[in-house]
């Protein structure tokens, strides 16, 4: 186990009717708040006025800026910056998923910068100061909640690139599991795989001797497993609801990473396929998930071994490990294909055009990942693996 430190100060308030707190939790931090939310669905079940309400009743000051779009575009980030900078801004408030979520966070680092906020996704400067910011979350998929990241989209280009520090972790997070009934089941499903691609990010490591947060990966995975077709089938089952919301958090707030070194390599492959083709993240993902494992498994097969036994309940009276892995990845890949999410580029319409582009930006500043270190050949490689 390596050493370690962890420091998360994210408040979770979390159950029926938390969102009615909104307010409160808001002045804590100022009068005056940018509300920062995606289309039309925030309005369309009254979450909106709710929210309004809430923040006005506090007497504080609103300012608006709408629009985020799934894979948050650098242009409203900018956008958001100039708003909050023209008026003495206190405070931001989040309300969705994963993308309003990075949007806001960019937007807080770049209020108290005075350069180009692009400049900390290309790692020329790291952030140290930002806007409080605070979450109502509605799509629980991205975990972006209480996660040191964020990830934007830069149309210059169309580069998707991440930066990160525990300064910008959302001072809390308002999470009702009631909020997520309306949820189109294809959101559902790709925040299922997105949940699971954060833990699996971390699962797949070289370092021995984590039992704990083995352990603790796998319960994961396996309740996200068992509740997402549940909610799928009965939208408003608020036990399967909950589970799914609270595992979003718990895979991406960093504890699942206490004393091992995490991949990261199927993101930076599927941010090159969302960057260009704007696809889901949580669907690119479940397209490059088992094309990666089919790639590099046998550099550490007995890690991949336990990952089909003890996740996917694979008899280890297979013909061998090998078998045992293959049909792991196998019976992934059908849990993906059940909730209704694509296992191939096909499925989503792309083509090879672009793999050596896509692999070349993945791979501009080295090798990707940590498990295995892939090239800009390897990265090839998986996505005709994918195709």
């Amino acid at each position: 186990m390596l050493n370690f430190n962890f420091q998360n100060t994210t408040e979770i308030i979390f159950g029926k009717g938390v969102e009615t707190q909104v307010g409160k939790k808001a002045a804590e931090y100022g009068k005056k708040v940018l509300l920062h939310y995606g289309g039309t669905s925030l309005k369309k079940f009254g979450l909106y006025d709710k929210i309004i309400k809430n923040l006005k009743d506090e007497g504080i000051e609103i300012f608006e800026l709408g629009g985020v779009l799934p894979n948050p575009r650098l242009s409203l980030v900018k956008e958001g910056i100039k708003i909050c900078k023209d008026n003495d801004i206190d405070f931001i408030l989040a309300v969705g998923g994963g993308s309003a979520i990075d949007s806001a966070k960019a937007i807080g680092a770049g209020v108290k910068y005075d350069g180009d906020v692009w400049d900390f996704f290309e790692g020329k400067v790291t952030v140290s100061e930002t806007l409080p910011l605070g979450v109502v979350l509605t799509i629980p998929a991205a975990g972006s909640e209480a996660s040191s990241g964020t990830v934007i989209t830069n149309e210059e280009g169309w580069y998707k690139k991440s930066f990160g520090g525990n300064v910008i972790r959302p001072k809390f997070a308002i999470m009702n599991p009631e909020l997520t009934y309306t949820l189109p089941g294809y959101q559902t499903g790709a925040g299922a795989v997105d949940i699971m691609a954060h833990v699996l990010e971390r699962y797949f490591t070289n370092e021995k001797h984590v039992e704990l947060t083995d352990r603790l990966s796998e319960a994961v995975l396996k309740t996200v497993i068992l509740n997402t077709p549940k909610a799928l089938d009965f939208p408003e089952d608020y036990n399967a609801r909950a589970e799914i919301m609270i595992s979003s958090t718990i895979a991406h707030n960093n504890l699942l990473d206490m004393g091992r070194e995490s991949d990261w390599a199927s993101h930076g492959i599927e941010h090159e396929l969302s960057g260009i083709y704007d696809i889901t993240h949580g669907a690119g993902l479940a397209i490059i998930l088992p094309a990666w494992m089919k790639y590099v498994y046998r550099s550490n097969i007995d890690r991949f071994v336990q990952f089909a036994i003890r996740v996917w309940n694979v008899d280890m009276n297979f013909n061998d490990p090998e078998a045992v892995v293959l049909e792991g990845i196998k019976r992934m890949e059908e849990f993906f294909t059940s909730i209704d999410m694509p296992t191939r580029l096909s499925q989503a319409e792309i083509d090879s055009e672009k793999f050596e582009e896509m692999a070349a930006k993945a791979t501009e500043h080295g090798t990707l990942g940590n498990f295995v270190k892939l090239t800009k050949e390897d990265i090839v490689n998986i996505y005709r693996l994918a195709e």
